[in-house]
């Protein structure tokens, strides 16, 4: 879909008068770049002489940066250890003046940290420091508080699950029920923990991979994949279910159709955070009363900007204007 110039004005100065809550598992994400010149005589492996470090937003702080970079105001809900990892995370979130944010520290969990190699501009390797401990149940009544007390000014949520504990089945449930009473509409971006918890949110956006994983079953063809989506829909009750593929684009189910949407990517140079910038735009783009599919189209050519870039970055709502319109 191309957009005419007036209907992308509208849509993003729309947004910039929403208020979106984003809750999950937030992420520390931190890049070493470097450039290889040898093989190490120890082992056939690069030498990577390095030349910089930086750390980013990840998982659910980097879909509230790109709801941020969308002009969207974000509230965002999620947890931190009590390490300098969890400080310098909370740094970063004070930096993306995300507002009266609720990132609560807890002093017995790491914080999760995805560290990136990055030689040139080609990803050599990924070391992950995490901890799936179940949470105190006192921690989600405590988010559980802080999240009813602003519901009434809220255009959207957005759930983003990385299987880091956050999002237990109790307050997945907890908020959607609140949400589907105020009449607010909830986009969820799920992994394999809790995939079939999620009933009655508004917006599902698994990728095929995890949609595979949750159903037991390998999705080889077309057939395969609208069977698949239609028995989601079914036993989750979902208004919408947008599946990503990757190099296939996506596929978007409603309840009285299904529609493939190509991809825009022209140049590929990493998928990280790619995911994130679909659910942010998808969400914020509805809450701006585009039709799902204008939010649908819109989400398309996010992700197709973000990862013609190294690293995950929010998308830039300047070259989204430009790549959507006729």
């Amino acid at each position: 879909m191309s957009f005419k110039v007036e209907r992308i004005e509208t849509l993003i100065n729309n947004m910039a008068r929403l208020r979106i809550a984003v809750i999950g598992d937030l992420m520390l994400d931190r890049y070493l770049w470097g450039d290889v010149e040898r093989i190490s005589p120890e082992a056939p492996v690069p030498v990577i002489r390095l030349r910089g470090e930086s750390a980013n937003l990840g998982g659910a702080a980097n879909v509230a940066a790109n709801v941020s970079a969308l002009d969207a105001k974000v509230l965002l809900f999620g947890l931190v250890g009590d390490d300098p990892e969890g400080k310098l995370l909370n740094e970063l979130i004070d930096q993306g003046k995300f507002g009266d944010n609720s990132v609560i520290t807890v002093p017995d969990i790491p914080t999760t940290v995805k560290t990136r190699i990055i030689a040139g501009s080609q990803h050599v390797v990924r070391i992950d420091r995490e901890s799936n401990t179940q949470l105190d149940p006192s921690v989600i009544r405590k988010m559980m508080v802080r999240f009813r007390a602003v519901l009434g000014g809220i255009d959207a949520v957005i759930l983003e699950d990385y299987n880091k504990g956050m999002l237990s089945p109790d307050l997945i449930g907890t908020v959607i029920n609140s949400c589907r009473e105020a009449h607010v509409p909830v986009g969820v971006d799920p992994k394999k923990d809790n995939f079939w918890a999620y009933k009655g949110a508004t917006v599902f956006k698994p990728n095929q991979r995890e949609l595979e994983t949750a159903l037991g079953r390998t999705i080889s063809n077309d057939k395969e994949l609208r069977n698949a989506g239609s028995e989601v829909m079914e036993r989750l009750e979902l208004e919408y279910l947008l599946i990503t593929r990757g190099r296939e684009g996506m596929t978007l189910f409603t309840k009285d159709r299904i529609e493939d949407i190509h991809t825009q990517a022209k140049l590929v140079h990493d998928v990280s955070g790619a995911g994130d910038t679909v659910i942010a735009t998808l969400m914020t783009s509805l809450a701006a009363g585009a039709d799902i599919d204008e939010a649908a189209d819109l989400a398309n050519c996010a992700a197709g900007i973000v990862i013609a870039e190294v690293g995950a970055v929010p998308v830039n709502v300047r070259k989204l204007k430009k790549s959507c319109v006729e």
